[in-house]
């Protein structure tokens, strides 16, 4: 029995990735104890990067994209999984080395797999997706770090993102004043309903002019960007703060000195989704399914079919989508 999938292959050109649905049988799934049904998936940036041929995360051609999804087992060989049970699949270099969730079925290992909380379905765990797994991870650690409520500003940048806009709603939720960074000035109201104290442009995020600390404004940050705005954030986080690094969409590296560490001892503290272990995602899921209100962050979903992706792909690595597009591999 075959099903739909949408497949890259290398186009003629040099790094050129050529996408399209196709019908695939299970064949041509890897292995894995647990084959899954899947409902939805979601579009990330590493996904975009996938979809585009950059960053060469994929080895193998022909591929099959999408770094998460949310779907109900099929079959399983694990006596943790039965038929019929809702699950969760991110990271684990699905989608990048083995075949993803761009597709009707996917097979994983079970250790990959986390069972739905309760209060969750598979279309709000996608709706979060590996941008909800990361927002929450970066406020938990944050909090792992001492930050405490009602004690100053918190900065989130590249609020606008999947990533932002959810831990903006978080940390909003757990009591924090929380400042919405974004360079799309038009997001600023829904940044507002989410829970954003104020929204403030990226050019508060400008180069210093080589100073090696700004004025003290953040208790703590949550930094979705990386690059340049990375190291203007550190000189502004006040003394004992931290910063939760989780993205790259603004570059690789950063300009920064031991300055802010060292007379104002602060804490930068990089975030992963894709090797984390089970409880911890377990925990982090949990907490998702209490705290995120989904008809807040409704109108910032826009569902896609598969034939969608690879346009919106391109959209996003322009940075010209707002909030979280999931992905259903259902025909029309």
């Amino acid at each position: 029995m075959g099903f739909r999938a949408l497949v890259s292959r290398q186009g003629s050109a040099p790094q050129t990735i050529v996408s399209g649905v196709e019908e695939l049988a299970l064949t041509a799934l890897p292995e894995g104890e647990v084959l899954v049904s899947v409902d939805w998936s979601g579009l990330n940036y590493k996904d975009a990067l996938v979809l585009n041929g950059i960053g060469g995360l994929v080895k193998t051609w022909p591929h099959v994209a999408g770094i998460d999804f949310a779907g109900r087992v099929v079959e399983s060989r694990d006596a943790r999984f039965h038929p019929g049970q809702a699950v969760i699949l991110t990271g684990w270099r699905v989608g990048e080395l083995t075949y993803g969730g761009y597709a009707q079925r996917a097979r994983v290992k079970a250790d990959w797999l986390v069972p739905m909380p309760k209060g969750l379905n598979t279309r709000t765990a996608m709706v979060l997706g590996t941008a909800g797994l990361a927002a929450m991870m970066a406020v938990n650690r944050l909090q792992s770090l001492g930050l405490k409520a009602r004690s100053g500003e918190v900065l989130v940048t590249g609020a606008g993102g999947g990533v932002g806009s959810i831990a903006v709603m978080l940390l909003a939720r757990l009591g924090y004043s929380v400042v919405a960074a974004t360079g799309r000035p038009a997001l600023s109201d829904w940044l507002t309903r989410l829970g954003a104290a104020r929204v403030i442009g990226r050019e508060a995020l400008s180069d210093t002019a080589g100073k090696a600390l700004g004025k003290e404004q953040w208790i703590a940050a949550v930094d979705t960007i990386g690059g340049a705005p990375l190291g203007e954030v550190l000189k502004q986080v006040r003394y004992g703060g931290a910063v939760a690094a989780v993205g790259n969409a603004a570059g690789l590296g950063f300009e920064a000195s031991v300055i802010p560490f060292i007379l104002r001892n602060i804490t930068l503290s990089g975030v992963d989704t894709v090797m984390q272990p089970f409880d911890v995602r377990r925990a982090a899921w949990d907490r998702l399914a209490t705290l995120f209100a989904e008809g807040l962050y409704a109108e910032a979903v826009t569902e896609a079919r598969l034939e969608e992706v690879p346009d919106l792909a391109r959209t996003l690595l322009k940075g010209d989508i707002a909030g979280r597009v999931i992905v259903t591999p259902k025909p029309d």
